[in-house]
């Protein structure tokens, strides 16, 4: 039972976005209730890829949190290959080696202090809860239906099956069929692309010799992707059309026979759990109703081909996180938390573009044997319409079998000794090379950038990551991206310096190699109610004049970061040409949203529960 809790923000869900949100609040000394309507963790692996970006927003709240996650994930030599096949143990129709560049691995080596890893949900999540339940900042509560949210002039009030929390702040972070959306009338805005289920199991002999991190396969009665996990677990993924089709009405009887038929019948199979999803990409038509935010799967979502749903959760959580704290515990107007929908739509929206693009250009590969995404989404589409909806549930099943059949047909060629067969081999194998995108983003990963007030004008300099450069990721200095890596000493550790950005909300960190001369021209009297930290590039950094180049400062000139790594304002002039354009700009974004100075320890209670 939930007795009535007050603290500055109640989330709801404690997915991968919920939890983040909570940790990174504790972190900057913000109290929060997080609900969830789960007793225990995810245990069915639903993402598997965490990008080196939301490693490093972890290793904000802690390094070691950040470190035993990315421990979880097998090294790059061992998740390396995507194939394509018609069977398990049949020769592939062609494969994608991620080791077969060494020179662009060590290209991403050098973005940061992390690698893009391959981590199941099913083992982060209970890493992320053991943090929720050791923080004392944090209320954690398990079992929790949220049955109403209402805003009222002094923040908003969340009413479960067990009790009340009331918070001046409220985050949805509870999943894409998020009840708080909801309850507070936002929509979704979006086509369905498909209906998948999945089956979770282990497999010790599946693969004796290489084990593909993911495995396309297409067959006649089965179309769908094997994605390989720890401790030799697995998932299959599989499509449906209609809901009384056996896969999604009795899944784990349909799945004890598929299993084998498609992978195998000399395997052995221990089967873990099974599930169901709608692939979709939508969009929340609003990220904000007054107190209430929305975070994650419940304000997008995406296709899985990508692997931006998780990571874009956490990137909402590390973008909301210190603007609820500047409002809570700096004075900042609350027309602040405007800017999060204002950074992060556009971000969302391209890693959905980029995401739609990816699943509808694995058509290039099938489209030779007749098993196509477009065709998939056509017929799904067509039968969640009149008047096929009339159509009694039993019958609607039987015929959304034959559909899928009928489609998976011509996949028999895959398996035959002939000339025609070889040619439809050959045609998609010679597609698959263009599917890189889908696996490697590195553009996108480390290249998104915000826009906005807080944000100087909009630029696009020569060498800067653009929406069509995904793959690549040129380390850029731009307004609203994130600040490139380098390494820098600390003591006796080699660290990045996004770790020597300091974390306070009305806290600029300036990049440069001439400090005193910036200091001079940014007294506090001139910058307030904002502060500046300064940074000496060149005796921070382990590469100086690498550094001072990458980052263009060779005249003394700036790069300004907020408190999330991301550049607000940078200048190749030195600090006597160019300090006034900087307090200017400081004057007309930030000062407005951010009127007074931090409030003391003294003259808050916002840290803490009440």
């Amino acid at each position: 039972m939930i007795t009535p809790l007050h603290t500055p923000v109640v989330i709801c869900g404690a997915g991968a976005a919920g939890s983040t949100l909570a940790l990174l609040l504790a972190s900057r000394g913000i109290a929060s209730t997080i609900l969830d309507r789960r007793h225990d963790p995810l245990s069915h692996p639903a993402a598997h890829v965490i990008n080196a970006r939301s490693l490093e927003i972890w290793r904000e709240i802690d390094t070691e949190l950040a470190a035993q996650i990315a421990a979880l994930s097998p090294p790059i030599s061992d998740i390396n290959l995507i194939r394509w096949c018609s069977s398990v143990g049949a020769t592939p129709l062609g494969e994608i080696d991620l080791l077969s560049e060494p020179e662009q691995l060590d290209r991403v080596r050098s973005h940061s202090d992390y690698l893009i890893s391959h981590v199941g949900q099913h083992l982060l999540m209970p890493l992320l809860w053991t943090r929720l339940d050791a923080e004392p900042l944090i209320s954690f509560h398990r079992d929790v239906t949220v049955t109403d949210v209402v805003p009222d002039r002094s923040g908003a009030t969340v009413h479960t099956h067990s009790g009340t929390a009331a918070a001046p702040f409220v985050v949805a972070a509870d999943g894409a069929n998020s009840v708080v959306r909801d309850l507070l009338g936002i929509t979704m805005q979006g086509p369905v692309l498909a209906r998948m289920a999945s089956a979770f199991f282990r497999s010790p002999d599946l693969h004796p010799r290489e084990r593909p991190l993911l495995t396309w396969i297409y067959q006649p009665d089965f179309a769908g992707v094997l994605i390989a996990h720890a401790d030799d677990h697995y998932i299959l993924m599989g499509t449906y059309v209609h809901p009384g089709q056996p896969i999604a009405s009795d899944a784990e009887r349909y799945w004890r026979t598929a299993l084998p038929r498609v992978l195998g019948a000399d395997k052995t199979y221990e089967m873990k759990s099974t599930g169901t999803w709608t692939m979709t990409s939508q969009t929340a038509s609003s990220f904000r109703s007054g107190p209430v935010l929305l975070v994650g799967d419940a304000a997008h979502r995406f296709p899985h081909t990508g692997g931006y749903g998780l990571n874009s959760g956490v990137q909402d959580a590390h973008n909301l996180a210190w603007k609820l704290g500047a409002v809570l515990n700096c004075r900042a107007d609350d027309t602040l938390l405007d800017t999060y929908e204002i950074e992060r739509r556009p971000v969302v929206e391209l890693f959905a573009e980029h995401s739609v693009r990816n699943h509808f250009t694995l058509d290039a590969v099938t489209k030779h044997f007749g098993a196509t995404n477009r065709a998939l989404q056509t017929v799904t589409t067509l039968m969640g319409k009149p008047p096929l909806t009339w159509m009694p549930d039993a019958l609607a099943a039987r015929a959304s079998d034959q559909l899928i059949r009928a489609g998976l047909a011509r996949t028999a060629v895959l398996g035959r000794d002939s000339a025609r067969a070889r040619r439809v081999r050959d045609s998609a194998a010679q597609a698959i090379p263009d599917q890189v995108p889908h696996f490697v983003s590195t553009g996108l990963e480390f290249g998104y950038r915000y826009a906005g007030p807080l944000i100087a004008g909009d630029e696009t300099p020569r060498g800067a990551t653009v929406p069509g450069d995904v793959v690549e990721y040129v380390p850029t200095v731009v307004a609203g991206g994130r600040l490139p890596h380098v390494a820098v000493d600390v003591g006796d550790e080699r660290r990045s310096i996004l770790e020597l950005v300091d974390r306070s909300p009305v806290l600029l960190t300036v990049m440069t190699t001439d400090p005193d001369a910036w200091r001079e021209r940014l007294d506090p009297d001139l910058i307030n109610p904002l502060e500046a930290d300064i940074v000496d590039v060149r005796a921070a950094c382990v590469a100086p004049d690498s550094a001072e180049q990458l980052y263009g400062l060779t005249r003394g000139g700036a790069v300004v970061v907020r408190c999330d790594g991301h550049i607000v304002w940078h200048t190749a002039d030195p600090a006597e040409q160019s300090a006034e354009d900087l307090l200017e700009f400081l004057a007309q974004g930030w000062a407005r949203l951010i009127p007074a100075r931090p409030a003391t320890a003294e003259g808050h209670a916002t840290t803490s529960s009440e």
